[in-house]
């Protein structure tokens, strides 16, 4: 094309009536923003559309869906924020406590729907749960407010150990909130916490060969996406080692896991999905209170039980959701 016909094309194109345009309206972008990546993210983006679609939005024929993940390189955040918000999303939905800070450092004018699993008033994401403020709501995913609680059920599963471990991630937001009140609740049981620090697969598998020689101590597995990601892994080699362990969701239980406490994950991203819609329909962040689910599921495993040489206590059993045998 000559140059002369491209600016007679371009010339136009600006001429277009008002109506045209209209017609060429692009459909609303919804950036993803996670701190790990699209596979093991499968569950949670299935939430998301579900809860996209009792609103009205189909991926594909209504609205696009950009996904950034970091591949549990925290330090790559806000480089992956700042793109979304160069792509001009109509909105941005983190996964993980790490994604929701550095989407909240990046902008304050994008509204932002947020899946965190500490207190996001503690954190200062929010000013409170039910009038959260500026641009961001989001769904809080009860992890730290029941760590403790996991802790307890370990306790009374192996109720002869002195010492707890915890696998955990240093280099997490998330993890610094966890700790605080895993160490209070070790405390009240009289037992000492021992925290383990993995950032790569490698370290992992270190933490559970250093447990082994330890004795088989009993593990708190953290709810940051860098473990919850990787239940395969994780659950091989409790098995390895013969290390009791207690997991934050049921996939873990349901996979050959000793024991998981935790809310359904499908479920919260699926509210979070739909405060996405409702904010492409006009609803402002500050105004949709952060959501929470309160159930929470006691998964046992007796199989996995059996083969540590475990009994589960009767109380504890009768307290189970649900117990695969």
């Amino acid at each position: 094309m000559r140059r002369r016909e491209f600016i007679a094309l371009v010339g136009g194109a600006a001429a277009w009536p008002v109506v045209a345009r209209g017609q060429q309206t692009a459909m609303p972008v919804i950036g993803i923003l996670s701190v790990g990546s699209l596979e093991p993210d499968a569950k949670r983006m299935k939430g998301v559309r579900r809860g996209l679609t009792e609103i009205g939005y189909v991926e594909g024929q209504n609205v696009t869906i950009e996904y950034r993940g970091a591949q549990y390189q925290y330090d790559q955040l806000p480089t992956l924020a700042r793109d979304l918000i160069n792509r001009q999303v109509s909105v941005i939905v983190t996964i993980g406590t790490s994604a929701a800070l550095a989407a909240k450092a990046a902008t304050d004018t994008i509204p932002i729907v947020f899946g965190i699993g500490a207190d996001p008033v503690r954190l200062r994401v929010v000013t409170s749960l039910n009038r959260p403020g500026g641009n961001i709501t989001g769904y809080y995913i009860l992890n730290t407010a029941v760590v403790g609680k996991r802790l307890e059920l370990l306790h009374e599963l192996v109720p002869a150990v002195r010492v707890v471990a915890l696998l955990a991630n240093l280099n997490s937001a998330f993890t610094k909130t966890e700790t605080s009140e895993l160490r209070e609740a070790s405390r009240a049981l009289g037992v000492e916490l021992r925290a383990l620090n993995a950032t790569n697969e490698g370290e992992i598998d270190t933490a559970f060969a250093t447990l082994a020689k330890e004795h088989s101590v009993p593990l708190v597995v953290s709810a940051d996406a860098f473990f919850t990601d990787r239940p395969a892994q994780l659950i091989a080699l409790a098995a390895r080692y013969a290390i009791p362990a207690i997991y934050p969701y049921r996939e873990f239980a349901d996979a050959g896991g000793l024991i998981s406490y935790g809310s359904d994950i499908v479920e919260g991203y699926r509210l979070i999905g739909t405060y996405a819609g409702r904010i492409l329909k006009g609803a402002k962040p500050a105004d949709l209170p952060i959501q929470q689910v309160v159930k929470i599921e006691l998964v046992i495993n007796q199989k996995t039980a059996k083969a540590l040489g475990l009994t589960v206590p009767p109380t504890l059993l009768a307290r189970a959701d649900e117990v695969i045998e």
